[in-house]
């Protein structure tokens, strides 16, 4: 009972304002009184003064001393009856002091157990805590052995591991030189064409549906401005009823013609424009050129582009030309002719990529005779000095098929064109050159032969064009096409500097570089020979036109002949080309086919250039609506109007699976491309299965499941990992 009863008084007592006020100011009254009663008591002890003596400076006799004056009397029992209060009140002070210190002795005394026991439960608490923090400080450290512990024993684990199983090190990679120094046609976000001024247009993420052109649904502008002439002219009529105003005719005509503009669009208010193919080429603005470039899948990159031309007389090619033009019967241009023709007008090195059919060779074709239109014809005294242009293709027939293509423009601008390809006397040849002629198309490697045989020079030679450049690097003829480039005059190369700019009145080297892919031998061959050059791509670089239907077949090689023969039996009339690998397949191919009734002929680098010009004038002339060939007549190769190409044996790469299947779907037109695959092409799988699904075109089951279509050829896959396997060592 006496312990709860401490503990009740050892609790804490909460106070109010008013008595935490009324404590402080009695502890204040305290101190005071104390201070007062220690000065008593110094006071006290001191020695009581003698009273002072009389004054003796006058001195007075017995009978005046006697009778002193009544004022000073009373004075004198006022200050002693001030003297006997003063004390009284000191004693008073005094005994009640003593009293407070009794009372406050009294109540230290009864305080005193409970202060103790207080303070024993304040230590016994601290010891407690203390107690406690030791214990958890060795647990603390108990853990950080254990964990220290542990990783010394994993880190003896792996020395023993790399021991015995040795380290994995990681494989530096190398990076090529071709890797290093590469062009980069990677898109990027400023040539981002799809942004506008709009603000509609800069939050695509947000979901808006429009109402017309650039407007927010349920707004309809054009009802809004009737509603609010409507109601002007109702808000005047009332106006004028309230203040009886009459109506005035040059109201009514004025409410009038308010209605009839609120039936019309404001081109302002409604951002109503019109199309780009409406307007005059003054009129386009930059989001007209950004859309024209969007509609022909146009892009470039380089600096100082110029706008496209976006028909033939914006294309400041020349009123000779533009007949020449219209004569030939090209009513519009290609979108590659629409983007590099300006290009090669202002004297700029072009790389062209796009896909195959696309008009390429009037691209590079015009911007050189106007370039030769210029300059003074040929005749006795510059003959010697060689030709103003040079186009170099990788085969004879593409070459020939260029030549076709220049003479007919240039026989209606006076501008003699030679071909220089194998198979034909070089002797005539070279004396097709020394008569004279402005432009010379040439295969690589006999083109070179008549400049080492001194046939021909290229001493004022400034306009080169490299056709299916990537084609000639794949056949071997980079060392050819090199030293045609190094027999051309240096002097006239553009500045490297790209900010310089160009004088006008001066001929500077103009190359041109067209292909369907872009290797790393092109690329080099690019950064040597080209200045500042602007690359223009027409939809995806390596890819086939959207135009052509693309058909894989998983067969196998004893059914591929009797599938072909189906597929050539449904052709009827219409012309096909079979792709084989191999001249001695193209041959038995052929063979087999013509036994099969077909009208068929081959064409392949074993013949002749007479049976090969044979061969494919019979094709054009529809004599034989079968052409058996290997890739000899994958690139560039313009035969109208084919209908369908089979590949009845499928190419290592799908580079050369894309300018097979390009034979077809040309000028806009539609075209079929068949394809017998078997397990021995599995090096093409995962290409093929790429481009078909980029295409939008089936993928046979059998494709999509193989292995080989999943990795990359030569890439291994990442292994899983080996988690259960026992491994054992020998002793």
């Amino acid at each position: 009972m006496k312990r709860s009863f401490d503990a009740m008084e050892a609790k804490p007592v909460f106070l109010s304002k008013e008595e935490r006020q009324r404590l402080a100011l009695e502890r204040r009254q305290a101190a005071v009184a104390d201070q007062r009663r220690s000065a008593l008591d110094v006071l006290q002890s001191l020695p009581r003064p003698p009273p002072p003596p009389p004054p003796s400076s006058a001195p007075r006799d017995s009978s005046s001393s006697s009778h002193r004056d009544p004022s000073d009397r009373d004075r004198s029992d006022r200050d002693r009856d001030r003297d006997r209060d003063r004390d009284r009140r000191r004693d008073d002070d005094s005994r009640r002091d003593r009293d407070r210190d009794r009372d406050r002795d009294r109540d230290r005394d009864r305080d005193e157990p409970s202060r103790r026991d207080r303070d024993r439960d304040r230590d016994r608490d601290r010891e407690h805590r203390d107690r406690e923090r030791g214990e958890r400080d060795k647990d603390r450290e108990k853990d950080r052995l254990e964990k220290m512990a542990e990783r010394e024993r994993e880190k003896e684990l792996e020395a023993i591991k790399e021991q015995y199983l040795g380290s994995k090190k990681p494989k530096k990679r190398v990076i090529k030189p071709s890797e290093k120094f590469r062009f980069s046609f990677d898109w990027e976000n400023t040539e981002d064409t799809s942004r506008d001024m709009n603000m509609l247009y800069q939050a695509p993420h947000e979901a808006r549906l429009l109402y017309g052109r650039g407007f927010l649904a349920g707004i309809d502008r054009r009802e809004q401005k009737k509603a609010a002439a409507v109601f002007e002219k109702e808000t005047r009529a009332e106006q004028r009823r309230k203040f009886g105003v009459e109506d005035r005719p040059e109201d009514d005509v004025a409410d009038k013609k308010k209605a009839a503009a609120a039936e019309m669009y404001d081109a302002f208010d409604m951002r109503v424009d019109r199309h780009w193919s409406e307007k005059g080429i003054e009129e386009m603005t930059e989001r007209d050129w950004r859309i024209f470039r969007e509609d022909f899948n146009i892009s470039y990159k380089g600096s100082r582009i110029p706008r496209p031309m976006r028909n033939w007389p914006e294309s400041k090619l020349g009123t000779e030309l533009l007949r020449a033009i219209e004569k030939v019967g090209y009513k519009k241009p290609s979108p590659i002719q629409m983007a590099a023709i300006p290009l090669g007008l202002q004297q700029r090195d072009v790389i062209g990529i796009a896909e195959t059919g696309s008009g390429k060779t009037a691209a590079f074709v015009l911007p050189m005779l106007s370039y030769i239109t210029r300059l003074p014809p040929i005749s006795e005294d510059n003959e010697a000095e060689g030709p103003y242009a040079v186009v170099m293709a990788p085969t004879r027939e593409l070459a020939q098929q260029i030549e076709e293509e220049t003479v007919k423009f240039a026989t209606y601008l006076g501008i003699k064109v030679v071909s220089i390809v194998g198979g034909q006397s070089i002797e005539e040849q070279g004396f097709k050159i020394r008569q004279g002629c402005e432009v010379v198309i040439a295969t690589p490697g006999r083109l070179l032969d008549c400049l080492e045989r001194r046939y021909a020079v290229l001493n004022q030679c400034n306009y080169v064009v490299l056709d299916e450049a990537d084609r000639m690097i794949d056949m071997g003829f980079e060392p050819q096409v090199v030293g045609v480039l190094d027999a051309m005059p240096s002097s006239n190369l553009k500045p490297e500097n790209e900010e310089e700019e160009l004088d006008e009145k001066r001929i500077y080297r103009t190359t041109y570089m067209f292909s369907a892919t872009m290797p790393p031998a092109v690329e080099r061959l690019a950064r040597k020979y080209l200045r500042n050059p602007v690359v223009v791509t027409i939809g995806t670089a390596g890819k086939a036109t959207d135009l052509i239907t693309q058909n894989v077949i998983m067969v196998k090689e004893s059914e591929k002949m009797s599938r072909l023969q189906k597929i050539l039996t449904d052709l009827g009339d219409k012309t096909a080309i079979v792709f084989c690998n191999t001249k001695k397949s193209a041959d038995n191919r052929a063979k087999d086919l013509d036994k099969a009734g077909f009208r068929v002929t081959a064409l392949h680098g074993g013949k002749s250039q007479d049976q090969r010009e044979i061969s494919l004038d019979g094709f054009r002339n529809r004599r034989f609506n079968v052409l058996v060939a290997t890739d000899v007549a994958g690139r560039g190769i313009d035969i109208p109007d084919v209908a369908h190409v089979i590949n009845y044996e499928m190419p290592s790469s799908v580079d050369t699976y894309t300018h097979r299947i390009g034979r077809t779907g040309r000028a806009g037109k539609k075209g079929l491309a068949t394809s017998f695959l078997t397990l021995d092409n599995t090096d093409i799988f995962f290409d093929l299965k790429q481009m078909l699904t980029q295409s939008n075109s089936p993928v046979p089951p059998e494709l999509a499941r193989h292995e080989a279509s999943k990795f990359k050829p030569g890439s291994v896959p990442d292994r899983p990992p080996r988690r259960n396997d026992t491994v054992y060592a020998s002793h």
